[in-house]
């Protein structure tokens, strides 16, 4: 599995895992804290963070100051079944 698809999976299983969801979010930082340092804010993580918002899995709510996100509870199925693949 190649980095962007591993780093993907550990940003939603830590949305998951705070049960983010819709009109709950958190900070983008907070999503990046879930890596180790050494690949945090790297090229990487920003694709992993474009290919989310490409494939609709997470939102951005613009609406603070600084850039929050969610999961998009109308993917729930495709999101569980992109964390199920291998």
């Amino acid at each position: 599995m190649d980095l962007k698809k591993a780093i993907m999976k550990r940003f939603l299983r830590k949305l998951l895992n705070l049960n983010i969801w819709g009109g709950r979010h958190t900070h983008l930082k907070n999503l990046q804290k879930s890596l180790p340092s050494h690949l945090r804010g790297s090229k990487e993580a920003k694709k992993a963070i474009k290919e989310l918002l490409k494939r609709e899995f997470i939102i951005i709510k613009p609406s603070t100051g600084e850039k929050h996100v969610s999961l998009n509870s109308h993917k729930q199925k495709e999101i569980y079944d992109f964390l199920q693949e291998k």
